[in-house]
């Protein structure tokens, strides 16, 4: 079994900063990319960041040079530091690991149960 827990999530003032983080535990073999969903209210989910193994990173427009994705892979953590926020980065955010319990097994998408982000203006 594999689980993902966030935490770090909060209420802050626009403008102000949070990191997030995300530990995956449990049967893991190796993980692929690793990533940063959000889901702001009454909303469809969209991608925020993904960081591949060795770390190269991909990001939604709206968040380039605001947030930072990064990952540590000895701890199987993946981060998120956010500054600048702005209240439309209001969501509940929500982690994602795409890996695999054995070298037997494919790689299939985890998710962790989200953490709730909020910007006051």
């Amino acid at each position: 079994q594999v689980q993902l827990v966030e935490s770090g999530g909060g209420l802050v003032q626009a403008g102000g900063s949070l990191r997030l983080s995300c530990v995956a535990s449990g049967t893991i073999f190796s993980i692929n990319t690793m990533g940063w969903f959000r889901q702001p209210p009454g909303k469809q989910r969209e991608l925020v960041a993904t960081i591949a193994t060795y770390g190269s990173t991909n990001y939604v427009d709206s968040v380039k040079g605001r947030f930072t994705i990064s990952r540590d892979n000895a701890k199987n953590t993946v981060y998120l530091e956010m500054n600048s926020l702005k209240p439309e980065d209001t969501a509940v955010y929500y982690c994602n690991a795409n890996l695999r319990t054995s070298r037997l097994t494919g790689f299939m998408n985890y998710w962790g149960q989200g953490t709730q982000v909020t910007v006051s203006s």
